[in-house]
């Protein structure tokens, strides 16, 4: 009867070890994929020279295509002029409190002597869910543009 419950004992340690694994391995394919999405989207803002229509376009067309569906919560500061996309059809709006976005970017703009320059900053989300528990905790991945003159019909 002891080697009953030692086996028992084994077998639901084995089991917990591959729950683990399982959940680090959920956690790190989702941050794949919202990784690759954020450089995609820096790389396409750089060779447009900023956010315009056909840039969000491409971005969209990337996303989808990706398969990336996850949506956060972006900054709504005053001092801060975030922009969102909710859906993939090329609007885009002011960020609004309570409301969740697929992805969020920010243009700043920036002058020294005789220089002027623009760069963006974008976010986008990741989850860790877990099967029949559901979404746990939604994560942002930040990331920046290298300063460039710009577009001037760049949003």
């Amino acid at each position: 009867m002891r080697e009953v419950s030692g086996t028992t004992w084994t077998f639901q340690l084995i089991i917990i070890f591959i729950l683990i694994f399982a959940c680090f391995l959920t956690l790190v394919l989702n941050y794949y994929k919202a990784y690759n999405v954020k450089n995609e989207m820096l790389t396409v803002i750089e060779k447009y020279e900023g956010v315009t229509e056909d840039s969000i376009d491409i971005i969209n067309n990337i996303i989808r295509d990706k398969g990336y569906k996850n949506m956060g919560y972006c900054p709504n500061n005053e001092e801060e002029d975030w922009m969102g996309v909710d859906n993939y059809d090329g609007n885009y709006e002011k960020v609004q409190k309570g409301k969740k976005y697929h992805y969020c970017f920010r243009k700043v703009s920036q002058s020294r002597e005789q220089k002027s320059g623009m760069y963006y900053y974008v976010k986008v989300f990741y989850k860790f869910n877990l099967p029949f528990i559901g979404d746990v905790v939604t994560f942002t991945i930040n990331g920046r543009t290298n300063t460039f003159i710009g577009n001037p019909n760049s949003i």
